[in-house]
């Protein structure tokens, strides 16, 4: 039998909208009641506030929800296997490799200079700035791009760790987003890095990827 909160997603997913006086007449709970269900409907991220209800005469607004985005489900990871389909389909090898290592120029770029030097393939950090400070400085940017990362030293150079892939979804169909991750990395910081891990185990069982800076071949 269903519950009452899955009565109102239920509800919500049928007439698009409700407010906690709607479900309260069509499921007969108390208005009380139905907030209680709506507020921790809410906090799981199954639905959402999209605006307010005037009540009648004197009485306060009322929240109106929806379902969430997540709930009502997105096609981003089909649409993103298309287009890069469609960008490197009958590319040559070296063709590809321009092709992500541009698309790996722009997402290495912070919100303040995106757009700046489409074309150089220099580090994006100052050549005066430590390695530890650009290292902080990349971190800083993947974590904006959501890869959960954190850097380590290392007897053979400094070892970046990606903890999440944003790319998860579509990887398994396009490995070379793989390498575009390496070529971000070598955007910030003016230097090869190789991949050596790949969606590996840690101790707490979680996956991460493991990319090492090689500083002693010199930049790019």
């Amino acid at each position: 039998m269903p519950t009452s909160r899955q009565k109102i997603l239920a509800y919500i997913r049928k007439y698009l909208i409700a407010s906690a006086v709607d479900i309260s007449h069509a499921l007969e709970m108390t208005q009380a009641n139905a907030r209680h269900h709506l507020a921790h409907l809410e906090t799981e991220g199954l639905i959402e506030v999209t605006g307010q209800r005037r009540g009648r005469g004197r009485g306060r607004s009322a929240q109106v929800y929806t379902l969430s985005r997540a709930a009502r489900g997105v096609n981003l990871e089909h649409l993103a296997i298309v287009l890069i389909e469609e960008c490197l389909a009958g590319l040559s090898s070296s063709a590809r490799e321009d092709a992500l290592r541009r698309i790996a120029r722009r997402l290495a770029m912070t919100g303040k200079n995106q757009g700046v030097n489409p074309t150089g393939s220099t580090s994006l950090t100052s050549q005066s700035t430590s390695i530890t400070r650009s290292l902080a400085m990349t971190i800083e940017r993947l974590n904006e791009l959501h890869y959960q990362a954190r850097w380590e030293a290392s007897a053979a150079g400094p070892r970046i760790y990606l903890g999440h892939c944003p790319y998860a979804g579509i990887v398994g169909a396009h490995p070379e987003l793989c390498q575009m991750d390496a070529f971000i990395l070598e955007e910030r910081l003016g230097l090869l890095v190789q991949h050596v891990a790949k969606l590996q185990q840690s101790e707490k069982g979680l996956p991460f990827c493991e990319f090492l800076v090689k500083m002693n071949t010199g930049s790019r």
